[in-house]
């Protein structure tokens, strides 16, 4: 009973404290899903409050999925419930809204760049070319590994020729890029490793695929290496997942050091390495060297994957994968199987763009743009909610992980509703963590589709809020 033990406050509802409190002991798993709650006369007696304070704070429990009502037995509390419930409401906020009233709001959750600062007249130009260039063939299939012209320029301009042609297959962005690459590693019961948090793209591919996940803590240098060599000692590893620069969520980038040790030890114990290249184009921070897992593998054993759908555009879907010659045949397969093949005008299209030198001016303006919102993002967070949240500038990348003080009561479940109710959205912790309700004091907000006056006016709301 000691667990239920609260100091009340005044002017504040006590049925609201103490489902706050018991709400607070689930979070924590200090009070078991599927627990009884005590009984109401038992715990009223006990915290000396009449019946119907503890009846109202077990409604209150049950209104918001922490406790469910079993009639003749008694209040359970209820976790996993929970977060399902919250994520399926997440992900349905999203559903509802379209990208014009998005607009309209103050919008921290974007992932890739803005529309404002698409192209829109040169790649309008280098379409009219490819089609006039190649008629109807731009509409057409082309060979499974992707369009030639394009896995040349990628060879050309982005890997110094450092490649066969073959290296490069061309896939419909990042998420299919892992999707294929977990099919041809992973088998059912394989052992992978993820960090700790990570995208929640790549946890749902490695839950499909039935895989036991592992997970390291990310550190700011990334994952900490003392957990992650315990973890491939004391297991047979298949694959580790990674995002090396601007890691999503914690903006985390690896050392060299880091990422040469878990090159070694992928060597020493027979596993792969899948590097999802997030978002290395945007480094702000000089002192970030660009350097990949795959530019530094001598023994074959990453599977590099990059989306150009971040950094350009979301609905042109073209990424690419440079895998390890043992699994070149498969992973083509995989690729075959899932969808035969990627746009061939978007591919051609993109082709003609990176060898016009577009591409290169395109970077150059989001990097002057996006440097200029994350000093600005840094230094106003700095100033204005330091003292309620924890975060580490990550020198690039779209976005901040930051993580709510001790001394407030605040989740990033409620957190995340609050925020709404005042127009301003920020993607809550949870989702990406494998225990979800590891991630409660975490949110990311990220300033890719906010000026100056909306990342100003969410942040001061979000000050507000967290009390």
């Amino acid at each position: 009973m000691k667990r239920f033990c609260i100091t009340f406050v005044e002017d504040f509802p006590k049925y609201k404290q103490l489902a706050r409190h018991i709400k607070k002991l689930i979070d924590k798993d200090l009070i078991k899903d599927g627990e009884k709650l005590p009984p109401i006369r038992v715990l009223a007696k006990y915290l000396n409050v009449n019946n119907v304070t503890i009846v109202n704070a077990y409604k209150k429990l049950q209104q918001e999925g922490y406790a469910v009502l079993k009639m003749g037995s008694g209040t359970y509390a209820k976790r996993r419930e929970v977060i399902k419930a919250f994520k399926k409401e997440y992900s349905e906020t999203f559903k509802r809204i379209s990208s014009r009233e998005m607009k309209e709001n103050i919008d921290f959750t974007g992932e890739t760049t803005s529309s404002d600062y698409f192209p829109l007249k040169q790649f309008k130009e280098v379409l009219n070319q490819v089609i006039d260039r190649d008629g109807a063939e731009a509409l057409i299939y082309q060979e499974a590994l992707g369009f030639q012209g394009l896995r040349q320029s990628i060879n050309k301009y982005f890997w110094r020729g450092s490649l066969e042609e073959d290296d490069i297959l061309i896939v419909s962005g990042a998420q299919q890029g892992i999707d294929i690459a977990s099919k041809a590693l992973i088998n059912v019961n394989d052992n992978v490793i993820v960090e700790r948090p990570t995208y929640s793209g790549a946890l749902t591919v490695f839950n499909w695929r039935r895989a036991n996940i592992f997970q390291v803590d990310m550190l700011q240098d990334g994952a900490d290496l003392e957990s992650f060599e315990e973890v491939v000692k004391k297991n047979k590893i298949k694959c580790f997942y990674t995002m090396s620069y601007f890691q999503n969520p914690t903006g985390a980038t690896y050392s060299y050091e880091k990422k040469k040790f878990i090159l070694d030890l992928a060597e020493k114990y027979n596993f792969y390495i899948i590097e999802d290249d997030y978002l290395s184009e945007l480094i702000f921070d000089k002192n970030i060297k660009y350097e990949s897992f795959k530019s530094m593998d001598e023994k074959d054993r990453v599977i590099y994957i990059k989306s150009f759908s971040k950094i350009f555009l979301p609905g042109i879907r073209i990424g690419y994968v440079i895998s390890p010659r043992k699994f070149k045949e498969i992973i083509q397969n995989s690729k075959v199987n899932t969808d035969i093949s990627t746009s061939s005008l978007m591919q051609r299209a993109l082709d003609l763009y990176i060898n016009k030198g577009y591409w290169e001016d395109h970077i150059k303006l989001l990097k002057d743009n996006y440097e200029d919102r994350y000093i600005f993002m840094r230094d106003y967070m700095e100033y204005k909610i330091k003292h309620k949240v924890e975060f580490h500038p990550p020198g690039g990348g779209l976005s901040f992980f930051l993580k709510i003080r001790e001394n407030y009561n605040l989740n990033c479940r409620e957190l995340f509703f609050k925020a709404k109710e005042k127009a301003v959205f920020i993607t809550p912790g949870v989702i990406f963590y494998k225990n979800p309700m590891d991630g409660d004091k975490y949110f990311r907000i990220g300033y890719s589709q906010t000026d100056k006056d909306k990342i100003v006016r969410g942040i001061d709301i979000l000050e507000q809020i967290i009390v």
